[in-house]
């Protein structure tokens, strides 16, 4: 049964002589002073059935310009989104991206269809960025990860974060023999593994390039560790493996003195025999690498592709490169100086036997979007597509054929390294927040929100005259991440409960003073 007819049924439970209560068109509103709270004896869980009004009224607020502001959730100012393509035959799921580089906060965010936030978590130090939010098994449950790392040079010094279905943190990953987690990429394996980039600096002879002999260059890193012990299992070095000819870089474009980034390591994957695929932006290659020995097995794409590419098939400054079932690779191709000004997610099809790679399927934005760096294209079950731009701020759903189902686009300023639809159900360890205004001596508008619980159906509004005597004024279906209730009440003390697709109660918030 969908949510949309649970949801409707929900509705037509309605009790007699029900006070008055109605959704507010309140959502995005600036932020007020909370109340004073105590918690009120309603257990997480009881089944009701709430009566609800039949005069429920609903005045959409005007959508924020910028950013997000609740009157519930005052420290959450998420990044506003504008619907460019309103999501018709897209999968099921939410949303994650990771905005970053705009004017307020940074942090990992989960949209629902109409770009409304379903969970945020802004990032305690704005002088990070978040980067790779999606979601991964771990200990055979679903966990959310993500990187929070300091950017230099186009890569990243930080660490890595899993947290689960509760949004709590379960660990934090930090890469061994001393380096430092960079934010291109971060995969939990089968095995509770995790395999992920850094980057170090070494010396090595650029002559060959036009170079010094003992130059300065990023050493690009592919490590895998124990996530429970930290104990690192493989390292693989791009300068011990890849010559620095195959690089398509530009030393005039560095300052003296600078390391050059010939390589820029910025996605490994697991292949379907164990070996590893990984991304080289500045090659424009996918290299498979053995994972015991390190060595090259083989090089699809640059200047010594093991493969004869096919029109259209060929990378520049690729990213996101992904093995799947059918033994195609999916790839961002970012695109460049050789390319018409266009990036597109890419599907192609390496044959082994003849050693050709052919393109299957491009998608491409309607309005040709160019992402100079950064990106992501996801393959989702049922044969659709998730691209996100990455320097630009636009993500979208394409069908398998091409057509455009979904797009989205943050204000001009933000990006999100990459971005993905991921089935999720949070339940926060945290109770719902309410804040509540007085209209008048029987009027109050109530706020509720419930950062990062997917499965609220609708709210519930109790009302006593002290915080152990609250009684049921009425409900109202969830509108949005804050939703802004109207209901008639002179009494003193307002809670509210969430109640999910079941008429179950599943959160109570604190008791707040009307």
């Amino acid at each position: 049964m969908s949510k949309e007819h649970t949801r409707r049924s929900f509705l037509r439970v309605a009790g007699a002589g029900a006070a008055w209560v109605a959704l507010a068109g309140a959502t995005g509103c600036e932020p007020a002073e909370r109340a004073s709270q105590t918690s009120p004896k309603i257990p997480t869980g009881e089944t009701t059935s709430p009566p609800v009004s039949g005069k429920v009224q609903v005045r959409p607020s005007a959508p924020p310009e910028e950013a997000w502001s609740f009157r519930t959730r005052p420290d959450l100012k998420p990044p506003a989104v504008t619907i460019d393509t309103r999501a018709h035959d897209t999968v099921d799921g939410f949303v994650f991206v990771a905005p970053k580089k705009g004017k307020g906060q940074f942090g990992c965010l989960i949209l629902d269809a109409a770009g409304e936030p379903v969970w945020f978590r802004p990032l305690e130090d704005q002088e990070l960025y978040p980067m790779d939010f999606k979601v991964q098994s771990y200990g055979g449950e679903p966990v959310l990860t993500w990187c929070e790392s300091k950017v230099v040079a186009g890569h990243g010094f930080g660490e890595y974060v899993i947290a689960d279905t509760s949004y709590r943190e379960i660990t934090r990953v930090q890469a061994g023999n001393g380096y430092k987690g960079d934010h291109h990429e971060f995969v939990i394996t089968p095995h509770d593994t995790a395999l992920f980039t850094a980057y170090g600096k070494v010396r090595a002879d650029l002559t060959s390039i036009g170079g010094e002999k003992d130059h300065l260059v990023w050493d690009c890193v592919a490590q895998e560790l124990d996530i429970e012990t930290g104990k690192v299992l493989f390292e693989w070095h791009c300068i011990d493996h890849v010559p620095v000819e195959e690089t398509y870089g530009n030393l005039s474009n560095d300052e003296p003195g600078e390391a050059f980034c010939y390589f820029h390591i910025n996605s490994i994957d697991v292949d379907h025999d164990g070996n590893l695929l990984i991304s080289s932006r500045n090659t424009w290659t996918i290299y498979k690498v053995d994972r015991e020995t390190g060595e090259i097995i083989w090089r699809l794409g640059g200047r010594k592709s093991d493969f004869e590419v096919g029109p259209k098939a060929w990378t520049r400054y690729q990213h996101h490169a992904r093995r799947h079932p059918d033994g195609t690779i999916s790839i961002f191709d970012n695109g460049g100086s050789k390319r018409d000004g266009e990036s597109f997610g890419i599907v192609v099809e390496p044959d082994m036997d003849a050693m050709t790679s052919t393109l299957v399927r491009r998608y491409a934005h309607p309005d040709g979007i160019f992402s100079d760096t950064q990106g992501s294209i996801q393959l989702l079950q049922n044969g659709n597509v998730f691209v996100g731009w990455g320097s630009e701020p636009n993500f979208s759903e394409f069908s398998h054929d091409g057509d455009l189902l979904f797009s989205a686009t943050f204000p001009n300023t933000y990006q999100s390294y990459r971005a993905f639809r991921f089935p999720w159900t949070g339940r926060p360890d945290e109770v719902p927040a309410v804040m509540v205004e007085r209209v008048s001596d029987e009027e109050i508008t109530v706020y509720a929100s419930w950062n990062g619980a997917t499965e609220v159906a609708a709210w519930q509004v109790l009302a006593g005259p002290d915080p152990e005597r609250l009684q049921n004024v009425g409900a109202v279906a969830r509108n949005g991440f804050e939703t802004a209730i109207e209901a008639r009440t002179n009494e003193s003390f307002v809670s509210v409960r969430a109640i999910d697709f079941s008429n179950v109660v599943i959160g109570t918030s604190k008791t707040v003073e009307a």
